[in-house]
């Protein structure tokens, strides 16, 4: 499918779940725990996707924080991607500390927001 967007994340992270169903909310995207996917039918490693989320959109990768620039410019987040993208190594920075940083209360709170908004949006079923 040429439009097709796939994301592989770390399916043992609730921040991480949390994010793909408020990416969901917007776009139509296949999300696979790395930890179920065939990694090796996308060219990429178990190292890899453990290091940072993966998108995958008309043959190319994005990984760590271009992904989530990529995904965030796709669900009409201009501004957030864009802030990502001209940081250039701040905004690998910041995604790498996210990252890193889970269990950390920055992330809690994120994560409680994105629960909250995914209770309030929540996406109808595909027919």
């Amino acid at each position: 499918m040429e439009n097709q967007i796939i994301v592989i994340y770390d399916g043992e992270c609730a921040f991480c779940e949390s994010s793909i169903k408020w990416i969901e909310q917007r776009i139509d995207v296949d999300s696979i725990p790395f930890q179920k996917a065939d990694l090796t039918k996308y060219g990429l490693t178990y190292q890899e996707c453990s290091k940072s989320v993966q998108v995958i959109s008309n043959g190319t990768v994005l990984a760590g924080a271009p992904a989530i620039a990529f995904l965030l410019k796709k669900r009409c987040n201009h501004f957030l991607s864009l802030l990502i993208t001209t940081s250039g190594p701040f905004g690998r920075l910041g995604y790498k500390w996210v990252s890193t940083h889970r269990s950390s209360i920055v992330i809690k709170i994120a994560h409680r927001l994105l629960e909250q908004s995914n209770l309030r949006h929540k996406k109808k079923p595909k027919s």
